[in-house]
């Protein structure tokens, strides 16, 4: 199914628009089948769009206790640091929801359990989706609802980076990233066969610095050389950004939502 596009004005419209979004999905999906599971991503709009959710009165028609929580990535950081994925969407909305702490999925630190060795607490993460999918999930992977992404100027989605190991895995769920091209140089990443996992993609970005890797994506970029356009959902990809990273985008793309 083609990507759709809707760009906001600026990031606080955006970051609104898409908080609204995601408790209306949560809600919906709750509705049809009681439980629900999405996947989270940091950068100043992903957190921004969990600041909105937390403020919203809407919010509490989330049943949270009834909600899986993931995440698309980590940084490979000890517990607690503020550059942690984790540790910000904790400040900006978990710690303000009555989440069920045993269906908050965090990817192990580096002073974790598996001390300073990413592949095993990459490993560990795999094992902990296989064990939260079902038979109706066709694999080990669980059907998340929802996976929110940002991306990068390079085009870079979770931790998957153009034209790195990761960007050619086929085979695992979750890998450790190595040396990657911005700080930190670890990390743990899903894999892209694991995002295309999702029912839904939502790559949620904002600033004129990722127009061009926005416009390659929906323009049908190879996945290797720009990842972000290997991130496809299995029934929705929506691209919610602003129109500053909509700028370089031709009008075929500018698509209405249904």
């Amino acid at each position: 199914m083609k990507p759709q596009l809707l760009a906001h004005t600026n990031r606080e419209q955006l970051a609104a628009a898409a908080a609204a979004r995601l408790v209306t999905r949560i809600v919906d999906v709750q509705s049809a089948r009681d439980n629900a599971a999405v996947v989270l991503t940091g950068g100043g709009a992903g957190i921004a769009v969990l600041e909105h959710v937390r403020d919203s009165p809407a919010r509490d028609a989330v049943d949270w206790a009834k909600l899986d929580i993931y995440w698309g990535d980590e940084r490979f950081l000890p517990e607690g640091d503020p550059e942690r994925n984790a540790t910000q969407a904790f400040g900006a909305l978990l710690d303000h929801v009555p989440v069920d702490p045993e269906r908050v999925h965090v990817m192990a630190p580096s002073d974790g359990a598996f001390g300073d060795d990413p592949e095993a607490a990459a490993a560990d993460y795999a094992r902990i989706l296989a064990e939260n999918a079902t038979p109706e999930d066709h694999g080990a992977v669980p059907r998340f609802d929802v996976l929110m992404l940002g991306v990068g100027p390079e085009g870079h989605v979770a931790s998957v980076f153009p034209e790195s190991p990761a960007v050619y895995e086929t085979e695992q769920s979750v890998v450790a990233v190595r040396n990657c091209p911005k700080p930190p140089p670890t990390r743990i990443s899903l894999t892209l066969p694991a995002i295309r996992h999702a029912e839904e993609v939502w790559i949620v970005t904002d600033g004129a610095g990722k127009a061009p890797a926005v416009a390659m994506a929906l323009a049908g970029a190879g996945e290797v050389q720009l990842p972000a356009a290997g991130a496809l959902g299995t029934h929705r990809t929506l691209w919610l950004t602003d129109t500053k990273a909509a700028g370089k985008i031709g009008e075929r793309f500018t698509l209405p939502l249904a």
